[in-house]
């Protein structure tokens, strides 16, 4: 039995080109787990293996590797930065213990920081903080600190203190023991020597130390009080109390350094053995029912329960499908047969395997803690709970976000068509927030996604890796529905054809929901005139004429419809006559309701060179963009905005002509927004020719 305590799950996330993947190469070269460091720039990571990973220079998938540290085994998992990507880093949080947060030195705290940042908070999972790239031009490590308190409203716990900045960083101060660690330019990690602090710095490592201890004691009453009355604690009982600040998300250990430059890694893999939970120190993963509901139960990290895993990921490469497992409870040996709880069918395990990026090791076991793959298994997917036969519970399910953006797609050949059908299974099966629907009328293949980014290399990933030739369609926005207005209305269903008939009789109110609830039925029936058999089959008839709106057939929003009276009778009713009342009502209201058509609205944030900025939010203003907030940064100006997803088709060429080719931009979906009536009528005349041209 493997050591839980010698364990750590660590992911590494930030926003793109912030450094993770360099990150997660100097680690794997520190640790002995590959020889020559490859880099991003030239298409050689290690964990970015996928070609359209080394051509664009950016992750696409999570990777996951292992090595060791101090005796210390680390899975760790390198997660995309991109936006378009975020599912990836969603579900490897769902499964990781610690993390470290990597922000760029000049960048600070980019969009997708905040994306990742939030999704760690809802995973409760614990995190230190890793500023890199202090060597480039405008790096300033003590800024960078600011922003993680007033962007992201965290307290970061400076542990380090850079030795010199920009092309002049060549070291960090250890607060802790009072050390300065200084590389040599050779770019070599090992070539470092440990000295005393820089006579210039003295001040600063001083008060900055303070600061450090004063946090770190209030976690123990006792070691509080004795540094009070001017006894300082020993370092092993501040590491015990960062420890555990750090578990419980009350801080986060921050460092600084240059992975490219391989200064200031070894620190954080201390760090990550230091400060960062075991799988037994996490609270345990929730237990829920079927429906999805808490039982109180919890999964217990410990190799003496039952078996309990989550499959996080599937990835499909030259030697078959690859389930990405983690266990929280209890072991599993080659040949076991396990339980899908999602399918209620059981599964015999053949082949199991660690993986380093797209690289394997076979093994027989694993144990609660461990990260692996299993090879084979047939009706797995994202977000199923593995356990044992005997013993059937379902672990917390993921959500995944709503595709707002699709585009049609078909084969150049007709013998594509079954080649793409193949590839496009296997693909959704890898990626939940990628779906995929056949248009009804026209027979078209529609692709759904986050952006066009995630768009694009699905098409590319299905012309390389799938050899399937495509013709591309213009990209659609997932317009939605909604109603303005409530309405009071009655409808009867009457159906007599020779003996037994059909009726069903419903009072009901139409109104607008919160924006981003959906559809709510409820019933507030009183004295029987409807039985209550019958309320989920009404509940039913609305729920499915939503998905086709009144105004131009696109599925509808945030609706509440309540039944507050109604009639039956006593032979004709049935749940079948009542689910027909609901559709006829649904029919005869939503005009009265005052239908509006909606459009999705993205968090954009553009970074600009000053020089720009006055173009740049001149084009914004002409996509219909509202501008939120302007950020000044050493190079560049960063500008906040949501603008409607029509109207940003495009946008990184256009932004690239106005700035020279050093404009960046990301979006995500932020929420939706009435569409103005020009737009509108244009939009709905659209879809009702494209309707019309396919009948």
């Amino acid at each position: 039995m493997s050591d839980l305590s010698h364990y750590r799950n660590i992911g590494i996330f930030a926003h793109v080109d912030a450094g993770k993947t360099t990150s997660t190469e100097r680690i794997l070269k520190l640790t002995g787990k590959i020889h020559k460091t490859g880099e991003v720039h030239d298409g050689a990571a290690t964990t970015d293996f996928m070609e359209q990973e080394q051509e664009r220079g950016i992750t696409i998938q999570s990777a996951a590797t292992t090595c060791f540290w101090k005796d210390h085994r680390l899975n760790i998992i390198d997660t995309p930065g991109h936006v378009d990507f975020t599912v990836e880093v969603y579900r490897s949080l769902k499964v990781l213990d610690g993390g470290v947060g990597v922000f760029c030195g000049s960048g600070g705290v980019e969009p997708q920081s905040e994306t990742n940042w939030r999704y760690a908070n809802d995973s409760e999972v614990s995190r230190i903080i890793f500023v890199n790239k202090l060597d480039r031009i405008g790096a300033d490590f003590y800024r960078v600190v600011k922003q993680v308190k007033n962007v992201l409203g965290a307290k970061p716990l400076v542990m380090v203190l850079p030795i010199g900045t920009e092309s002049e960083f060549k070291g960090v101060v250890d607060l802790l023991t009072r050390k300065a660690w200084i590389w040599d330019d050779s770019g070599l990690p090992e070539n470092y020597e440990i000295t005393d602090v820089p006579a210039d710095m003295v001040d600063d490592v001083e008060a900055y130390r303070q600061e450090l201890i004063e946090t770190a004691v209030e976690m123990d009453d006792d070691l509080m009080m004795q540094y009070m009355e001017g006894e300082e604690p020993a370092i092993d009982d501040i590491k015990r109390c960062i420890r555990e600040g750090t578990r419980l998300l009350e801080f986060f250990p921050t460092y600084c350094g240059s992975a490219f430059k391989n200064k200031g890694i070894q620190l954080i893999l201390d760090a990550v053995v230091d400060y960062l939970p075991n799988p037994t120190e996490v609270d345990p993963q929730d237990l829920t029912d079927e429906e999805g509901n808490p039982t109180g139960e919890h999964a217990v990290v410990s190799a003496d329960e039952p078996f309990r895993a989550l499959a996080f990921k599937i990835m499909d490469d030259r030697f078959g499908a690859l389930t990405f497992v983690r266990v929280y409870s209890g072991t599993l040996n080659k040949g076991d047969t396990i339980l899908n709880s999602a399918t209620g069918k059981t599964e015999r395990v053949g082949r199991m395997v660690e993986m380093h990026a797209n690289d394997r090791n076979e093994i027989d076991r694993a144990q609660a803690g461990d990260i692996f793959a299993c090879v084979g298994l047939k009706n797995v997917q994202t977000g199923h709970t593995l356990c044992d036969p005997k013993h059937p519970c379902t672990l917390e399910a993921m959500v995944f976000p709503e595709p707002v953006i699709s585009i049609a797609v078909a084969p150049k050949d007709k013998g594509g068509s079954e080649k793409m059908g193949i590839a496009i299974g296997k693909m959704i099966a890898e990626d939940p927030s990628f779906r995929v629907e056949t248009d009804q009328d026209s027979g078209e293949t529609i692709l759904k996604g986050m952006g066009e980014l995630h768009l694009d290399v699905k098409v590319d990933i299905l012309k390389r890796t799938y050899g399937v030739e495509l013709e591309v369609g213009e990209p659609q926005v997932a317009y939605r529905e909604t109603i303005t207005q409530p309405v009071d209305d009655s409808y009867t269903h009457k159906k007599q054809s020779g003996g037994s008939g059909q009726f069903g009789k419903i009072d009901y109110r139409i109104r607008p929901g919160e924006p981003g609830s959906g559809f709510k039925f409820e019933s507030t029936v009183v004295g029987g005139n409807v039985p209550k058999e019958f309320f989920p089959a009404i509940e039913k008839g609305f729920a499915g004429m939503m998905e086709e709106g009144p105004l131009a057939g696109f599925p509808v929003l945030d609706v509440e419809i309540e039944l507050y009276d109604g009639g039956f009778h006593a032979v004709d009713s049935s749940a079948v006559a009542f689910e027909l009342a609901a559709k006829g009502a649904y029919r005869q209201s939503m005009m009265k309701a005052g239908p509006q058509l909606i459009e999705p609205f993205m968090k954009v944030d553009v970074f600009t060179p000053e020089d720009n900025v006055g173009d740049v939010i001149g084009d914004l203003n002409r996509r219909r963009a509202m501008i939120k907030d302007q950020e000044i940064n050493p190079t560049g100006i960063r500008v906040k905005a949501e603008a409607p997803l029509a109207e940003m088709f495009g946008y990184i060429g256009q932004l690239r002509t106005m700035t020279s080719g050093r404009g960046q931009f990301s979006m995500e979906f932020s929420h939706y927004l009435p569409c103005p009536a020009q737009i509108a009528e244009k939009v709905i005349e659209a879809e009702k020719e494209r309707k019309a041209a396919k009948s």
